[in-house]
């Protein structure tokens, strides 16, 4: 349980990605994750000077480097290049199915049972996150199909590097430290070819850089790290649709955002799938009774 809730953490550290994104002035996305990453590499190196003996999770075999920075840094890279090629509210549902993609994905490891009111839970939570991104439209156009691979690429990336953490369980989370500075380079390295530089303007956009790095972009991956290895995967998976819901509610309550009848019903949904996916970790089976013998 302990676990399956240090996981739920990183999702709402990712519901403050937007605002603090919009916050963050007109910084071009490589740049921003270069310099995010770079902050959430800084998280991970000070934990690992108070344990020096964390050092050597660093020491790990190629599979585990190629899973996480293909993970974080393949993510980013196919997000950006959705939104760069397809409008941003179809390639972010798009990119939004690798929650149900977790859930559905989890019936494939070792020792994990998948039941009916995880798919459900995961559905209901889709269905919500769509009434949420809708609001305007929705309008699948094929001269975008390049951006809707890649979101879609996206989707599976993300899930796919979630499923197979928990396969590589006994990797400890202080190898994310790694893939934070791993994935930090490659993004420079994109900036560099593909971005024109521009830095933050104000403190308050100093500011903004600097919660993305220190939460979403940051501590949320160590978070995640250790609920997809420990906790319940088809739990975390199926409550991951409340990042666009909880990310909404913070841009209404920041004045960005209006609320209507979508968000109330969404609110209805997700919460509502997530207690359904997780109600064998929120009631307790009662004891049976023993038999005489």
């Amino acid at each position: 349980m302990q676990a399956t809730l240090i996981g739920f953490s990183a999702i709402i550290m990712w519901s403050l990605l937007a605002l603090l994104t919009a916050s963050s002035g007109k910084v071009p996305p490589f740049q921003l994750a270069a310099m995010c990453f770079s902050i959430g590499t800084v998280i991970g190196l000070i934990a690992l000077a108070v344990r020096p003996s964390g050092l050597r999770a660093l020491r790990q075999p190629v599979p585990v480097w190629l899973l996480g920075v293909g993970g974080l840094f393949g993510y980013h890279f196919l997000y950006f290049t959705a939104l760069r090629n397809a409008p941003a509210v179809e390639a972010g549902l798009i990119a939004y199915l690798w929650p149900l993609f977790i859930v559905v994905g989890s019936a494939l490891l070792p020792g994990e049972r998948l039941g009916w009111q995880h798919i459900a839970g995961a559905l209901a939570g889709l269905a919500g996150t769509i009434l949420i991104v809708s609001r305007s439209g929705l309008s699948f156009d094929d001269r975008f199909a390049f951006g809707y691979g890649a979101a879609l690429l996206c989707a599976f990336t993300w899930s796919g590097y979630s499923l197979l953490s928990r396969r590589f369980g006994a990797v400890p989370t202080d190898v994310v430290t790694g893939f934070c500075a791993m994935t930090a380079v490659l993004s420079l390295l994109c900036h560099l070819l593909l971005e024109q530089t521009v830095w933050p303007t104000d403190t308050g956009q100093w500011l903004a850089v600097a919660g993305l790095g220190l939460l979403p972009v940051g501590a949320a991956f160590y978070a995640w790290d250790y609920g997809v290895k420990r906790g319940n995967i088809q739990v975390l998976g199926a409550a991951s649709y409340a990042a666009p819901l909880l990310s909404t509610l913070i841009l209404i309550a920041a004045g960005v955002g209006r609320a209507d009848w979508r968000i109330a019903a969404a609110c209805l949904l997700i919460t509502g799938g997530a207690a359904l996916a997780a109600k064998d970790l929120l009631i307790a089976r009662a004891p049976q009774p023993q038999q005489d013998t």
